[in-house]
């Protein structure tokens, strides 16, 4: 082991304990350290050098950095900053990070929120304001280190407030990779098909902003995600073209590609991903310059070293821990599985001809194959814990796609370039790339749709069949004898089928399940018995609950909704009717035949007959069963607004009942338990997302629920309110809410 890697990985191990408050575990280090017998005593004086340094660096962080940021949290103040980068939409103007000058010690980054007013503004600008800072690792009340790990201490509440803007003659040095970035969008989506620039505008800089939910869901779904999340996948094809342009000469390929690497990083933002591959890019290309060996696992540790050093919280970046899982993996067992291959292929080397051809070919495949295992042997646990999918089919989806991403990106981001400077030459250069671009989509697509191409973690037998796995992993990598391979991939593929039929058969039990899936601000709520679903309401704030909803049928492998019922035409309720349509088969639409005139209304009823979905207009009451369990649809009882012109919805199965009241309040409760005839029920999806007209005392005193489930996500109306939740604990319900839990699943038996 090298002496920077003594160090650098305890200084790591110091850091991520303390961050996740398991400080003791860094002392794991040491005996990591003495693992080899030369040299004990200087690696473990480096390890402790490390760990004492990783320790000492997160307090100072905190007192040097963190400090003046607390300083303005849950302050009003007038401040002075520095735009970062460019203004991201969102559903009430625009967010943008911002440098806030703080009179005593350095400068706080702030994620600053404005009206969409300011949707022009770039980076290098000045900017002067009046804003409410919140402390930017809570959301709602419940902790959050997604900003704290990209450095972002506060968030700044500037809507309706007054922002003067300074516009300098020459924006610094700094800030020009970023300007150079925020003229590459513009220039993709001119030169390419708009079929295909999100695509290759999220290759190029990682911007999925105008990348479709159902076409993310497919890249995730197949395995493809990463292509689109900046990494080193990106940056060892800056390195390849690099090589291939200016010769094999080191020297200069190193002098002439370590800026353009620099210069990549700072436009695509400087993600830890990003920073991380041009490290070690970087020290390759180094290291014979300055006569010393390469050593791929020193490159590693210096790289995190690095990033931790500028910033201690990053070690809870997702985007961090999945790339460095993906690079152990790929230096642990990718060589090894590459020459096993490659030794059983047995394939005579040719120095001319087709078979010269097919060599490289099957090298390439190999290579590709062994990269992807390797790159998903530590990454794939992290994943599913994070993200709780993992994607069966990723190795052939890489296979696949692989070379064709490389292409893409390559002379995608050369077009670009070239646009920028000269259309003409850049638009020709586009017209190339658009057909692989346009095969790139529609193989994902086709991948993603294959039946169990991603696994739920939601079920059981999934989640213990991946523990199984990577048990049968760990025992293949202790085992020192004479390895066979054949039997445990044969346990494991039988397992996985054992469990894939086990997970339908409980999915089609004639058991009712209920999942308040997570849409931020909104309703969609899947009901499942035996072979049967529905789906009640189909809207919401976050992602396109249309996707949410496929991708969560798609998972289960399934690709059709007997039933979607739409309570009323409000787009928290219903704005992903159009995204889910175009995925799956919904087989009945049953909307209230109310708003004849509404716009939502026509351009859903226009889509569905498109489909061939049957549109039931429900003007009464009305019973159809549903497997097992029994469906009752209430017509609309009041009148006026749509939230009052509702339909409501009662779900029995056996003893168990559930009631969702739509957006309706308290007036039109009242008359659904006058009229309705309501049983106690279990389950109460509490109206209109917890609003104080909503859950009225009435209707908890007449259907006495035991769970309450509150649909919600970020909003500025106040959902759900205190006086309804009040109510709610009051009534001894047991309180879910999708803003704090996340996706809320019911089983029933």
């Amino acid at each position: 082991m090298r002496k920077l890697f003594c160090f650098s990985a305890a200084f790591a191990a110091a850091v991520f304990a303390l961050r996740y408050g398991a400080a003791p575990l860094a002392l794991l280090a040491l005996p990591a350290a003495l693992w080899r017998r030369e040299n004990r005593a200087l690696r473990a004086g480096l390890a402790c050098l490390g760990l004492i340094a990783g320790f000492l660096w997160c307090r100072g962080y905190d007192a040097l950095v963190r400090a003046p940021a607390r300083a303005l949290e849950n302050t009003w103040a007038e401040v002075s900053a520095t735009v970062e980068d460019w203004p991201r939409e969102t559903s009430h103007g625009v967010s943008v990070t911002v440098r806030v000058h703080t009179p005593s010690g350095p400068d706080a980054k702030a994620l600053l929120y404005a009206d969409e007013n300011y949707a022009w503004l770039s980076p290098g600008d000045g900017l002067t304001f009046t804003a409410r800072f919140r402390p930017a690792d809570r959301v709602r009340g419940a902790a959050d280190e997604t900003c704290p790990a990209r450095g972002i201490f506060l968030r700044a509440y500037a809507n309706g407030e007054a922002l003067t803007v300074d516009r300098p003659d020459r924006v610094p040095l700094r800030y020009w990779p970023a300007q150079w970035a925020g003229g590459l969008k513009p220039t993709v989506e001119r030169l390419f098909p708009a079929e295909v620039s999100p695509l290759i505008r999220a290759l190029l800089t990682g911007d999925k902003a105008r990348l479709s939910g159902a076409d993310y869901g497919a890249l995730q779904r197949a395995g493809l995600a990463h292509t689109v999340a900046v990494s080193g996948l990106h940056i060892s094809f800056l390195v390849w073209a690099a090589v291939q342009l200016l010769g094999r000469n080191r020297r200069r390929t190193a002098l002439l590609a370590l800026p353009l690497l620099a210069f990549y990083a700072l436009a695509v933002g400087g993600s830890p991903s990003v920073v991380r591959a041009v490290v070690m890019q970087g020290l390759l290309l180094l290291a014979p310059l300055l006569g010393r060996e390469t050593d791929p696992p020193t490159s590693l540790a210096f790289a995190l070293l690095l990033l931790l050093v500028q910033n201690p919280y990053a070690a809870h970046s997702v985007s961090l821990q999945l790339s460095f899982a993906a690079v152990v993996g790929l230096l642990a067992f990718s060589g090894r599985l590459e020459g096993f291959l490659w030794d059983k292929l047995d394939l005579k080397p040719a120095r001319k001809g087709w078979r010269r051809w097919r060599n490289k070919a099957v090298r390439l495949l190999v290579t590709t194959f062994s990269g992807t295992c390797g790159a998903l042997a530590f990454s794939t646990p992290l994943a599913a814990w994070q993200f709780g999918s993992v994607s069966l089919i990723a190795p052939l989806s890489n296979l696949l796609c692989l070379w064709c991403v490389e292409l893409v990106f390559t002379l995608g981001l050369t077009a670009a370039a070239l646009g920028m400077a000269v259309p003409a030459m850049g638009g020709a250069l586009a017209a190339l790339v658009t057909p692989f671009a346009r095969w790139l989509l529609w193989m994902t697509r086709h991948l993603a749709d294959l039946p169990f191409a991603s696994l739920s973690l939601t079920s059981p037998y999934l989640t213990a069949w991946l523990a199984f796995v990577y048990g049968v992993f760990l025992l293949c990598c202790a085992w020192r004898r004479q390895r066979r391979y054949v039997l445990p991939v044969c346990a494991c593929v039988c397992t996985l089928c054992v469990c894939l039929v086990l997970t339908r058969l409980a999915d089609t039990a004639p058991r009712l399940t209920l999942v308040a899936l997570d849409v931020g601000q909104g309703q969609s709520t899947l009901l499942r018995c035996g072979a049967r679903t529905a789906l009640v309401d189909c809207g919401g704030s976050e992602g396109n609950a249309g996707d949410r909803a496929a991708d969560y049928l798609r998972d289960r492998g399934r690709d059709s909704l007997d039933l979607l019922v739409l309570t009323h035409f409000h787009a928290d309720h219903a704005n992903g009717v159009a995204e889910l349509l175009e995925r799956v088969r919904v087989d009945v639409l049953a909307v209230p035949d109310v708003e004849p005139d509404d716009p939502l209304r026509r351009e859903l009823l226009a889509l569905a007959e498109e489909k061939g979905t049957q549109v039931w207009l429900v003007r009464e009451d009305a019973r159809l069963a549903f497997g097992s369990a029994e469906l009752t649809l209430y017509a609309p009882l009041g009148a006026g607004e749509a939230n009052e012109e509702g339909l409501s919805l009662l779900c029995r199965a056996g003893d168990f009942t559930a009631l969702f009241t739509g957006d309706m309040g308290a007036d039109i409760e009242a008359r659904l338990v006058k009229y309705g005839d309501l049983p106690q029920v279990d389950v109460l999806a509490v109206g209109h997302h917890g609003s104080k007209n909503a859950a009225s005392q009435l209707l908890l005193e007449a259907v006495s629920p035991e769970t309450a489930l509150v649909s919600v996500g970020y909003n500025t109306y106040g959902h759900p309110s205190p006086e309804t939740l009040l109510r709610l604990d009051g009534a001894d319900c047991v309180i879910y809410r999708t803003d704090l839990q996340g996706t809320i699943t019911v089983t029933v038996g």
